[in-house]
């Protein structure tokens, strides 16, 4: 069995070194015979995008060496007139993958670092220069000597160069575009990051003459910043999109073979569970770097690993800020329901934590959620998402469980739901006190701070007591809605009924009336009948009433 190649992607490195190898070659036919000239592929982290234009860039590059040999018994030698055109373009590769800085002048730095080595690797170009401008500026970009407007047409003027030199067209490819824009967000360099890109890929890409195609990838298509702007020829492929659906990430087909190549065949379920679960176009995906680490080390058994390589800053703060409804939502996706949304295609950064649309674009254009269905409504269409597999559940949940540590010591947390579930109430009491009080200080709130701690409650029940209890929220039963419901699996145990009161000063009740407000609704409303109709004859009944940081807690069972 060959060995799998685990991190490296670079596509010669892993033909050369007879490593194990899912044949994407047809990407390459896709491209090419692609009738847009820009090509814009925004596919989740560590779904193969980096290995892909490598391939591309080995197939379709001129140089001194004949690479044709790499591609021998792959999917693309059948295709005879593609193969005509392998090795004819002159190339430039770029990429972006590694570009996170907190410092705007260390991004241009590194930016002109790889102009400079760019240039380089083509420098025989420049004894074929004519124009003394051209060569000023070749010099200038060899030595590192040039400002950020030369930086920005830099690439631009080297398709010219390549151009005149070899008489042919210029192929350029380009990495994770959008990384170094998405880390701007968190460290200060945003508008700065957004305005040099701007620049760098519409001059690069925009009325360029010398350019055959291009193809860039990243998470997120980022062009309402107008990053793109005026980029006629370019063709967006999301996720949502049939285009290139079954060229990055692994398919059904090519898990079939892979768990027979590797005889894991009897597994088929556990990697459906744990990997599967993502939905590009039509097309059902397995998340490749997720597979081939189990397949690398299958004693350690089925276990996150994708999300493990992740940077989860920003669903942290969503879910810390979020508004009641988002956490409602987020209810509903840990019992493994669905929702319903309207998604956009175009990603605004700055806007992701304002508006919450652009927070389930983000999710789903990132691998965190995937669609399950759609529908029209005018000109409108709304998308069903759901959690894709147990490997992003279970990070979400460590999400939740870290999130609770930060806004309350996690042992006091655990302690003060094991009271609950005991109905220890003097204990509960004592400590769900200081966890609200706490959380007035980690949510940056102000008059909804009880339906804040109220929904972060609820979270961290569903993750905490996933294993003995079923937790639901503003459900039906009697005659109307609870709150929250705490039931456990075995009926034996005590099932708990919360009802959460707010005190407003403007309204003439007391704090004592409130209490007697929720007893008389969770006894007129019959809240107890859904644990009744379970089995459960051991009920709870608790009155929380929050007014400003003081919390009133009351068994009115």
């Amino acid at each position: 069995m060959k060995k799998i190649a685990l991190g490296n992607s670079d596509f010669k490195t892993i033909i050369e070194d007879d490593r194990y190898f899912v044949d994407k070659t047809l990407l390459i036919k896709e491209f090419l015979e692609d009738s847009s000239q820009i090509i814009l592929i925004p596919r989740p982290r560590r779904f193969g995008k980096t290995l892909n234009l490598s391939m591309i860039r080995y197939f379709v590059e001129k140089c001194d060496k004949d690479r044709r040999y790499l591609f021998n018994n792959l999917l693309i030698e059948k295709e005879e007139d593609i193969m005509k055109r392998q090795g004819i373009y002159p190339t430039i590769y770029l990429t972006f993958k590694d570009e996170k800085h907190n410092k705007f002048n260390s991004l241009i730095e590194r930016i002109k670092w790889f102009i400079t080595e760019i240039y380089n690797e083509h420098k025989e170009v420049y004894n074929i220069l004519k124009d003394k401008q051209d060569k000023d500026f070749f010099n200038k970009i060899i030595n590192s000597d040039y400002s950020i407007a030369e930086l920005e047409l830099a690439l631009k003027n080297l398709c010219k160069y390549l151009y005149e030199y070899h008489g042919e067209k210029v192929i350029i490819l380009i990495d994770e575009y959008d990384t170094p824009i998405q880390h701007s967000y968190f460290s200060g360099i945003y508008d700065e990051t957004i305005g040099f890109m701007r620049n760098f890929l519409s001059n690069t890409l925009k009325d360029n003459i010398y350019l055959e195609k291009a193809m860039l990838t990243g998470i997120l298509r980022v062009a309402r910043e107008s990053i793109f702007s005026g980029l006629n020829n370019l063709k967006l492929n999301t996720i949502l999109k049939n285009a290139y659906c079954d060229k990055f990430g692994f398919t059904d087909v090519e898990i079939e073979k892979i768990l027979n190549d590797f005889n894991v065949v009897e597994q088929r379920e556990e990697f459906k569970r744990w990997y599967n679960g993502y939905i590009f176009g039509n097309t059902v995906i397995y998340n490749p770097w997720s597979v081939l680490c189990y397949l690398d080390d299958r004693d350690s058994g089925f276990m996150p690993h994708w999300v493990n390589t992740s940077e989860n800053k920003i669903i942290k703060t969503i879910l810390a800020k979020g508004s009641e409804g988002l956490k409602k939502s987020f209810e509903e996706l840990l019992r493994g329901n669905t929702i319903e949304v309207s998604i956009d295609e175009n990603i605004v950064m700055a806007d992701i934590e304002r508006d919450e649309n652009n927070i389930w674009s983000f999710l789903l254009m990132s691998g965190y959620l995937k669609v399950v269905g759609r529908r029209t409504e005018g000109k409108d269409f709304y998308y069903s998402l759901k959690i894709p597999n147990l490997e992003v559940e279970s990070m979400y949940e460590k999400i939740i469980r870290d999130w609770q540590s930060e806004s309350y010591v996690a042992s006091e947390y655990n302690e003060m739901l094991k009271a609950l579930v005991n109905f220890d109430f003097k204990v509960f009491k004592l400590i769900f006190s200081r966890y609200v009080r706490e959380s007035f200080s980690y949510f940056d709130v102000s008059g909804k701070m009880p339906e804040k701690v109220y929904h972060a409650f609820t979270l961290g029940l569903l993750v905490s007591l996933s294993r003995t209890h079923q937790v639901l929220s503003n459900r039906e039963s009697g005659y109307g809605r609870y709150d929250i419901m705490v039931i456990p699996k075995d009926i034996s145990k005590i099932g708990i009924i919360i009802e959460f009161k707010k005190y407003y000063e403007e309204y003439d009740e007391t704090i004592e009336e409130l209490i007697e407000e929720a007893r008389k609704q969770i006894e007129d409303k019959k809240y107890e009948t859904e644990l009744i109709n379970r089995g459960i004859t051991n009920i709870k009944k608790l009155v929380i009433v929050f007014k400003g940081k003081e919390v009133y807690i009351n068994d009115v069972s």
